[in-house]
């Protein structure tokens, strides 16, 4: 062992022990913020407006982007229930698409509380936005 080598050894060793343990408190810290996100979007849910929804859903990508053992339950799940998670895989993916989600889940939310003769969101689709020839 050469004088440079035995020198940087406990300088190369102190970075990388000292380098996993901040990578894991600062996996630990965002963590935690995610699900005190979490937990205030489902609070501000109740409030009139939609601000409970971005914040659950910021809350939820800081989790499941720390998080292994939680981002494959999320996938298991997913898996399991398709229709139920797909809007939220969709608002989570890198572009988002929020006009159709929504547009979906109003569709949904329409089938499943208005008998048939009642409901308009279709139509008004139809009617307004209708593709151009």
């Amino acid at each position: 062992m050469t004088t440079t080598t035995f020198l940087e050894w406990p300088r190369s060793f102190a970075r990388d022990v000292f380098g996993e343990v901040g990578r894991n408190i600062a996996r630990g810290l965002l963590l935690a913020i995610g699900v005190v996100l979490v937990v205030l979007g489902v609070l501000m849910a109740p409030i009139p407006g939609p601000l409970g929804v971005p914040v659950t859903l910021l809350g939820l990508i800081l989790i499941l982007r720390n998080s292994f053992r939680l981002r494959r339950a999320f996938v298991r799940f997913q898996r399991r229930h398709p229709k139920t998670m797909f809007p939220l895989r969709k608002l989570l993916s890198k572009h988002p698409e929020v006009a159709a989600v929504a547009y979906h889940q109003a569709l949904r939310i329409e089938r499943t509380l208005l008998p048939k003769s009642w409901r308009v969101s279709r139509d008004l689709r139809h009617r307004f936005f209708r593709r151009k020839a």
